[in-house]
């Protein structure tokens, strides 16, 4: 186990309490010094005091997990990345010890950091003249739902539950997948479905008449997608309760925000229904996470696969523990998760030098990348494209553009022999490491020649007699 400073947590922990430090020291079986060593963080926490912990105050030991402060630091760097805290000067050692002793106040500072991203205007020039504080606020419903699926480490056994329930009592099969949903939907719903042409979809994908009871796909869905939409449509006949249940847990800002996260477990289900958790797992095990074999013994796609592989946390069940990632050709990243502990950017721009960025130079390959964080945290990373379907404009009858994506998953190198595209590489050689970094703005590295923007950590010297790699980076 690494060692662990948990000071300002159990400093927290106790006072929450109203215990004085004699008495907790006598509850957990050590000295009243020792315990004034753990809170100021000049000793490691041991498994046993940790243990004392859980037994007698019934916290949750991963709120105390060393992952949790470090990812705390990285949030707190790139929030304070952001130009507006350009002339506090503040250190990655303030950071961490901001973190170390005061982990609610360094949360707090992300909370705040967020609220002001919130009202800033979309454009700055639209608002030029008008009083700032009549905007209204912008919300993040996305953002909301991304930290909720975050916190619950993208596991919903509710959800695992009820899909697992629901092969068992139809008696379903991976090859009749499609038509064993749509006999569910016919016979427990009153529920019909029917595969319209795209002209009549007027560019969407699934329509719902509630009325008419009948479920409406677009033809320019593919097989995959069909059984996905099938499924969601399920959830929210079938499981409704259980959505609002665990959305309404997220306490949400705004009800856009909670009909968002509605909608993302309906995925989530529909996700389990398509690639029910033990044969699932059974399976990535047995071909160690082959991502084409997978997609095609469960009719998948390559990104429902990938997002499969993120949701294997059930206990004594556990699958590697990936980080997700899906972006567009303009870097916007619009789905992520991490259990890997790798940090993906929340605020700004990510690192150009990531493969997943890499991918769409070689479309439809799969492209591997071992990746190195500024920290030492090594990653194995598979990238590749893929594509939407494409629909029909009803004004003009011409294709839409629809523009390819990139999805990125990786996990920690330790779990890379389990991964069958890890095979024949020699992870132990620092020749195939690629430098990356969460953002330019976080990354001390000097010697980037992807650098868009001077790094937070190095003051910004330009010699006008030197020309390096970039303007940021000189020789």
């Amino acid at each position: 186990m690494k060692a662990m400073r948990i000071g300002g947590k159990l400093r927290r922990l106790r006072q929450e309490q109203r215990m004085t430090q004699a008495q907790m020291a006598r509850e957990l079986g050590i000295s009243a010094s020792y315990l004034t060593l753990l809170e100021s963080n000049q000793r490691p926490v041991t498994v046993r005091v940790l243990l004392k912990l859980v037994e007698r105050f019934q916290v949750d030991i991963q709120a105390f997990a060393a992952d949790t402060d470090q990812r705390l630091s990285l949030e707190l760097m790139e929030a304070f990345s952001d130009p507006v805290f350009e002339g506090a000067e503040v250190k990655t050692t303030d950071v961490h010890e901001l973190v170390s002793l005061l982990p609610a106040v360094g949360r707090a500072v992300i909370d705040l950091y967020e609220a002001y991203r919130r009202h800033l205007p979309a454009d700055p020039a639209s608002s030029a003249g008008e009083d700032a504080s009549e905007a209204p606020p912008v919300s993040i419903p996305s953002e909301e739902v991304t930290e909720f699926i975050q916190k619950r480490f993208n596991y919903f056994p509710e959800l695992e539950d009820a899909a697992d329930a629901m092969w068992h009592d139809n008696e379903l099969s991976v090859h009749s997948l499609q038509q064993g949903l749509i006999d569910v939907l016919r016979q427990r719903y009153a529920t019909e479905v029917e595969v319209r042409p795209s002209e009549s979809m007027q560019g969407r994908s699934r329509h719902y008449d509630q009325l008419r009871r009948r479920l409406e796909i677009s033809e320019m869905l593919p097989p995959s997608s069909r059984v996905f939409q099938i499924a969601h449509q399920i959830a929210y006949l079938g499981h409704h309760d259980v959505l609002d249940r665990i959305a309404a847990d997220g306490r949400f800002s705004s009800m856009d925000a909670e009909a968002l996260m509605r909608t993302a477990l309906a995925n989530y289900f529909a996700a389990a229904v398509m690639m029910p958790y033990r044969l699932f797992f059974e399976a990535a095990t047995a071909t160690r996470y082959d991502l084409d074999v997978l997609k095609s013994r469960f009719g998948a796609s390559f990104e429902q696969v990938c997002h499969r592989l993120t949701t294997l946390r059930r206990p004594a069940a556990e699958g590697v523990p990936f980080h997700f990632i899906r972006v567009d050709i303009a870097g916007n990243i619009s789905k992520r998760f991490t259990a890997s502990g790798i940090h993906i950017a929340r605020f700004g721009a990510a690192c150009p030098r990531w493969n997943v960025y890499d991918a769409f130079s070689t479309p439809g390959m799969l492209r591997v990348q071992l990746s190195r964080m500024p920290d030492g945290g090594t990653f194995f990373c598979v990238a590749r494209t893929t594509s939407r379907a494409t629909a029909l404009s009803p004004a003009s009858g011409l294709p839409n553009r629809v523009g390819q994506r990139a999805i990125g998953l990786g996990c920690d190198v330790r779990h890379a022999a389990d991964i069958v595209y890890a095979d024949g590489l020699n992870l132990a050689d620092p020749q195939i490491t690629t430098p990356i970094g969460v953002s330019c703005r976080t990354c001390p590295r000097t010697d980037c020649a992807e650098r868009a923007m001077p790094s937070l950590f190095q003051k910004l010297h330009i010699d006008e007699n030197v020309r390096g790699p970039t303007t940021y980076v000189q020789a």
